[in-house]
């Protein structure tokens, strides 16, 4: 049985290493090879089970979709061919002979049926599993609501929990189908990636595969046991040693407290053996990995390691309630206002879940030396091309605004002007520049604002973003945004469109170092040399905040007027 390489959402990968040998047998789903590109580290499962007959790559590879990794003789093949052997020697054999082997034969198939009969009832047997939170793309999020209640039957992919975080609501599905045998988190939670959430019973068919696989595993460790232990103690995940550990929380302070430089951390991860998936995952929880003790062979970091690192943080580390009179945000508690002749009557009113998880991210700005340039676009000619546009765009149901065009325009102007489309390094020696440009396009709805994300905007014509603007729009107004929806913008657009208003100081939305804001567009008399007189001019206003560190005033002058000169004429562009 060929098991080939599933779509890997790139072109190619490099085979980064080979998790599996000649001879080994394996269940279905266990992971057989790690796959690297320059997007990301993927682990690939196994779609069967059964024993290593052949590897056909090897690592530094290059694979595709549908390549063939391995060759399995699956427990069907190895029946078949016992089958087919036994007919060529009864061909072979005289009838004598034939019957003989038959008679000897009944017995032992007569045993064989009871073992048979008594192993599928407790390969029938339901299983809990207890299941964690996939990667949410925050540190934390809070539980906003919980869809099943213990004892509701589940399919697999159903949504069971909302959870919000600061960018985002996001609906997190049913890892498998099942019975919800117990909810370990409630609403108004705050959960981290990783942590666990439900406890679901599978049903029987699940059970028996997993059974099956697991007597398949016990014989082959009986046939090599040196081998096979040597295996089992390399993918042990049961209980990682993080338990070995008693550090108190005064030390776990004292050690954060000691924060290295850059290069002082990339010496201490030489020493680290973690593959590049466990590695990405710990950046991606934020997890320092040298701090974690594989439970693997030879001490191997395991995900399972890192989810416990987390878990015990968790439990060790509570968050300290904001009662000593200070906000989260610095500023002093507000003034008692009890006294009615004083302050008059006063009411509250709730905040959404939305607005109370983007204050942490709006508290970052305040770090910033924050600097604002504004700027004015004669849109005259581009306006009437989006007339002449606008109605064969909306006989195929694209609304085609002048946003379309702003994204565009700025995308260009990224790419020629790339500071603007960077990171400042936490050390403050580096400025990381973009490759792409991710676009965030700030979208107002019921409760509050959203950046949603259009990616490789330097690659898509007018029509393509348009088409994008609209269907994340109406994503984030219908709270179905995902996590990769909300990720990786490299520059930020808030557009007032017909809100009113002549100019604003957008906020930078940090790691960014810039954002553009777009106000109302509204006709001004401008001066025309040649005619010697004032003409009437569609001009749109433009923002620019930026990180002042990073930005200089004069780079963002000529940015600015830059994205306004393209936006008069939009034909620069193709230049």
């Amino acid at each position: 049985m060929d098991i080939k390489a599933p779509d890997l959402g790139v072109d190619s990968a490099e085979v980064s290493e080979i998790m599996v040998e000649i001879g080994d047998v394996i269940a279905k789903d266990d992971n057989i090879v790690l796959l690297e590109s320059d997007k990301a580290s993927v682990e690939v499962p196994s779609s069967a089970a059964g024993k290593v007959t052949k590897i056909n790559i090897a690592i530094g590879d290059q694979v595709s979709e549908g390549m063939v990794l391995i060759e399995l003789e699956s427990a069907e093949d190895s029946a078949e061919s016992d089958d087919s052997a036994a007919d060529d020697n009864q061909a072979a054999s005289d009838a004598e002979a034939t019957a003989k082997s038959e008679s000897k034969a009944e017995p032992a198939e007569t045993e064989s049926k009871p073992s048979e009969s008594s192993a599928k009832p407790a390969a029938n047997a339901s299983k809990s599993t207890t299941h964690a939170l996939p990667d949410l793309g925050v540190d934390e999020a809070q539980v906003s609501e919980i869809m099943v209640s213990v004892g509701d039957t589940v399919t697999a992919d159903q949504s069971i929990l909302l959870i919000e975080s600061d960018k985002a609501s996001v609906e997190v599905p049913a890892p498998e189908a099942g019975k919800i045998e117990k909810i370990l988190v409630q609403t108004g939670d705050m959960v981290a990636n990783g942590q666990d959430f439900i406890v679901i019973m599978s049903s029987g068919t699940d059970a028996a595969d997993e059974s099956e696989s697991a007597s398949d595993s016990s014989e082959s460790k009986e046939s090599g046991p040196a081998k096979s232990e040597e295996k089992a103690a390399a993918k042990t995940t049961g209980e990682p040693k993080q338990a070995e550990k008693s550090t108190t929380p005064d030390v776990a302070a004292s050690k954060k407290a000691d924060k290295l430089t850059e290069t002082q951390v990339n010496e201490k991860l030489v020493d680290v053996y973690a593959g590049p998936a466990v590695r990405k995952l710990a950046r991606q929880l934020g997890v320092d990995i040298t701090q974690v003790s594989g439970s693997a062979l030879n001490d191997r970091i395991l995900k399972e390691d890192l989810f416990a690192h987390v878990k015990e943080s968790l439990t060790t580390q509570k968050a300290a309630p904001a009662s000593n009179g200070v906000a989260s945000s610095g500023l002093p508690s507000l003034p008692d206002m009890s006294n009615t002749e004083v302050w008059g009557k006063t009411s509250t009113l709730d905040l959404s879940r939305l607005q109370k998880v983007s204050i942490p991210q709006l508290n970052y700005n305040t770090l910033l030396p924050q600097v604002t340039q504004f700027d004015l676009s004669d849109i005259t000619e581009t306006e009437k091309l989006r007339g002449e546009l606008k109605g064969g765009m909306k006989a195929e149901g694209i609304g085609f605004t002048i946003l379309a065009f702003v994204v565009k325009a700025t995308a260009y102007a990224l790419t020629q002007h790339p500071r603007f489309n960077s990171h400042l390094s936490d050390d403050n020696t580096q400025v990381i520049l973009r490759k792409s440009v991710n676009m965030g396009i700030a979208v107002a709805t019921d409760d509050g604002l959203i950046v949603p994300v259009i990616k490789n905007v330097q690659d898509k014509g007018l029509k393509q973003i348009a088409i994008e603007i609209g269907e994340l729009a109406v994503k984030a107004r219908d709270k179905k945004l995902s996590t990769k929806d909300l990720q990786g913008a490299s520059f930020t657009i808030s557009s007032q469109g017909n809100l009113g208003g002549t100019a604003f100081t957008p906020l930078v939305n940090w790691p960014q170092v810039g954002i553009l804001g777009v106000s109302e567009a509204s006709m001004q008399p401008r001066w025309d040399a040649k005619k010697q007189s004032f003409e009437p001019r569609l001009m749109l206003p433009l923002s620019l905040s930026y990180d002042h560190r990073v930005i200089n005033g004069a780079d963002a002058a000529v940015f600015t007027r830059y994205i306004a000169t393209l936006l008069a004429d939009p034909r620069r562009i193709l230049l």
